[in-house]
């Protein structure tokens, strides 16, 4: 049993894990997130469709392709701006049906 445990201590992280603050981060920002996820799905689905690399958008959204990466997991906060320039880069819907005259 010691032998067990001594090879276990061998592989601990030597910094402490952050996953409490993290998963109080993403309870307290739950609801952004849900939209912000929604965004990414429907980005990942249109730049299939499209064969889009993320380096592609991201040259058509004059942006990082790190900055894409970030979007496309769900939890960036996205500006209004930002979300345009998603529609514009990948000829899609997200907002205009929520402010489509009825």
């Amino acid at each position: 049993m010691e032998n067990t445990i001594s090879k276990l201590d061998e592989h601990r992280s030597t910094t402490p894990s952050k996953w409490r603050e993290n998963a109080e981060w993403r309870m307290a920002n739950k609801s952004w997130m849900r939209y912000s996820q929604r965004i990414a799905m429907m980005m990942l689905d249109k730049m299939e469709e499209l064969g889009l690399t993320q380096k592609t958008l991201a040259e058509r959204m004059d942006c990082s392709q790190q900055y894409i990466s970030r979007v496309l997991k769900g939890t960036e906060n996205l500006s209004l701006e930002t979300i345009s320039k998603i529609e514009n880069a990948l000829h899609l819907e997200i907002l205009e049906p929520a402010f489509a005259p009825r």
